[in-house]
C-alpha cells in the first residue's frame, strides 16, 4: 500500500468518525459537551489529514479542483460547528443542517471523483 493511500484511508477514517460523532451529538442536545470536545478534536484531525491531501494534489496538476474540495470540508465543518452551538443556544438550525447537506453532498462529489479518490468500481 502506497503512502497515499493510507493517508486517502486516513482521511476518510477522519471524516467518517466525524460525520457519526456529529450526528450524536446533534441527537443529544445540550448533554454532548464531552462530544463536542471529541468532535472539535477531529475537526483538527480532518484538516490536517485533508491539508496533507491537497498539497499532494499538486502533482496531478488539478490544485484547483483540490481546493474547491478543501474549501467544502472547512465549510462542512463550520456548519457541523453552527448546527451544534445553536442547538445549546436553543436557536433555529434548520437552515445549517440544509447548508451541511449541500456542502458535505460537494465535497463527497469532488473527493470521490478526483484523481486521489476511492475507486468503488474497481
Amino acid at each position: 500500500m502506497s503512502f497515499l493511500t493510507s493517508q486517502t484511508h486516513l482521511h476518510i477514517t477522519t471524516w467518517v468518525v466525524g460525520i457519526v460523532i456529529f450526528l450524536v451529538a446533534a441527537l443529544m442536545g445540550k448533554q454532548s459537551k464531552g462530544l463536542h470536545m471529541t468532535l472539535r478534536l477531529f475537526y483538527v484531525l480532518i484538516i490536517i489529514t485533508g491539508g496533507a491531501l491537497f498539497i499532494e494534489a499538486m502533482d496531478y496538476g488539478q490544485g484547483m479542483l483540490y481546493g474547491f474540495k478543501f474549501l467544502g470540508g472547512i465549510l462542512v465543518i463550520g456548519m457541523m460547528e453552527m448546527v451544534l452551538v445553536r442547538q445549546k443556544k436553543n436557536k433555529p438550525t434548520g437552515m445549517f443542517w440544509i447548508l451541511f447537506a449541500v456542502f458535505l453532498l460537494i465535497t463527497l462529489f469532488l473527493g470521490f471523483k478526483l484523481p486521489m479518490g476511492q475507486d468503488f468500481l474497481a
